[in-house]
This record gives C-alpha cells, structure tokens and sequence, in this order.
C-alpha cells in the first residue's frame, strides 16, 4: 500500500484538487483507493461521495477528528491511499501522517507570498526524521501557473533552486473547479481539450511511482 501526502501551511493552493485528481487517477489505473480527508471543510468526502457510483470510485475516510485512528478504517487490500491534509496545517500536526506517508507532495502558487509562506513549512519538514533520512520523499508541485506570464516564470525558477524536486507545474483552469464539484477528475475523459493539462500531471505521477 502506498501512502500519498497532499500538504501546505498555504490555504488556498489547490491542496484537496490535486487530492482528488491523485486518487481519481489511482482508481481509474484499477487500484484500491482510499481518500482520507483530514480537512475539517470536507471537500474531498463530498467529492468522494459524488463519485461513488462511478466503477472508479474512491472510498472516504474522516480524518480530520479522529487522524490517529483513521487507519485503522483502512480496508484490507487497498493500494492507495491519498491523504487531503487540514488547509493550513504545521508539520508538527502532521506527525500521524508522515509516520505512514511515502511522499508528500506540496502545491505552492507562482506569487511571492505564496512562496514566502510555504518556506517554513518545508524547513520543518526538513526536520522530521524519515525527511531528513530520505525515507520520505517531498515533491513541489507549481499550480495554477499561467506559463505565458513572468510571474509564473520566475516563480518555477526560483522553485527550482529549492532542495526539495519541482515534480510537477500545472496550468490554471476553471475545468478543475467544476469537475471536482461532479466527482470527476481531468482523468476521467479523453478528449483533445484535456490532454494538455493531463500531459502536465505525468512528472508527478511518474515521481510517486518511483517515491
């Protein structure tokens, strides 16, 4: 079973879509998949829910007042599991799931004070024992970008000299909005107008695979 952490000190950055595109895709290749949603919101169960009559659906599981137990809810099989962290969390409140994560991947938008305020949050990933081992892989992941601006630009470069991987930049687009409002995923159609930004997702699925 591999364990996927979604994690930011940043609210706002995309943390529970990229959750739910994460644990859409796991479905979809045909794995046993648990979102666990520690966000005291609830999105990514509401989304979870939407999607349970899908033959890809994803299973929820509340994490966000019981996470010490909330593996024990895990059934027996799964393959994957996604955890949508608290908008906002610390590192030190994320301990329970750094213990079981194999890699945490962490959104950061192309501002500079988006960027100013996930330095900390990464300094005290830094911190934790399997991090600073190398048993636990952290992967940036740029979102929201709007490539044909130097905003965008100088904010992937500046990404890319931190010591932690840039594994992935994915464009801004409505489509996410409302897919995750029907349960559905970018993943979930074929059509040219997805294929781009489905293009942009496959660093960071290849970089999970190998975390």
């Amino acid at each position: 079973m591999k364990t996927v952490l979604v994690a930011s000190s940043k609210g706002g950055v995309g943390k529970t879509t990229i959750a739910t595109h994460l644990a859409a895709e796991s479905a979809l290749a045909g794995r046993k998949t648990v979102l666990i949603d520690a966000d005291p919101q609830g999105s990514s169960t509401r989304w979870a829910e939407r999607r349970s009559a899908l033959e890809s659906a994803v299973l929820p599981i509340d994490g966000s007042s019981r996470h010490k137990t909330a593996w024990k809810s895990i059934p027996e099989g799964t393959d994957r599991v996604v955890v949508d962290a608290p908008a906002g969390a610390h590192a030190d409140t994320l301990e329970v799931y750094l213990d079981h994560a194999d890699a945490v991947v962490v959104p950061v938008l192309p501002s500079a004070l988006d960027i100013d305020a996930t330095v900390p949050f990464l300094n005290a990933l830094a911190k934790h024992p399997r991090v600073r081992k190398g048993d636990l892989r952290v992967g940036l992941v740029g979102n929201r970008l709007r490539p044909w601006t130097n905003a965008s630009q100088q904010a992937m470069d500046l990404l890319q000299q931190w010591p932690y991987p840039l594994v992935a930049q994915l464009r801004d687009s409505q489509a996410y909005v409302m897919l995750v409002g029907f349960g559905k995923s970018l993943f979930d159609y074929h059509s040219a107008q997805v294929r781009d930004h489905q293009a942009d997702w496959q660093p960071l699925l290849k970089w999970l695979k190998r975390a």
